[in-house]
Order: structure tokens, then sequence, then C-alpha cells
């Protein structure tokens, strides 16, 4: 059986903040926290990105945690 991988792209944090509502610190603190994927380092001392995939991953949870609460 053939399994659908998505394709990996990375975000920057310009648009993790724009798929996500949430602000720069408020990304930072849950990263910190271990509520939110790691970035991981792309070159250098200061370029980091997210993995789409994780991120979309953590958006679905959080829809599912929501719906979750009888």
């Amino acid at each position: 059986m053939t399994e659908h991988k998505r394709p990996l792209r990375f975000l920057r944090l310009k648009q993790v903040i724009a798929r996500t509502g949430l602000s720069r610190s408020s990304i930072y603190l849950m990263v910190g926290d271990g509520r939110f994927p790691r970035q991981i380092r792309l070159s250098g001392s200061r370029s980091v990105a997210w993995v789409e995939s994780e991120v979309e991953d953590w958006m679905t949870a959080r829809i599912e945690a929501s719906r979750d609460t009888d």
C-alpha cells in the first residue's frame, strides 16, 4: 500500500503568524513550554523556520480539542 506523504515545506515566522493568528511572543512562549512545534535552524545562527506539516497538525489538534469540550 502506498502511503501519501505531504510535501515538506518550511514556513518562516511571518507565515506561521499569518496561519495561526498567534503573535510572535506567543509562538516563542509556547515553543519554550513545549506547546507548539519547535522551529528548525536553516543556516547560520539566526535563520529558522517551522515545518509546515507540524504547524498544520498543531492547528488540527487545537480544533479537535476545542470541539471535544462536552
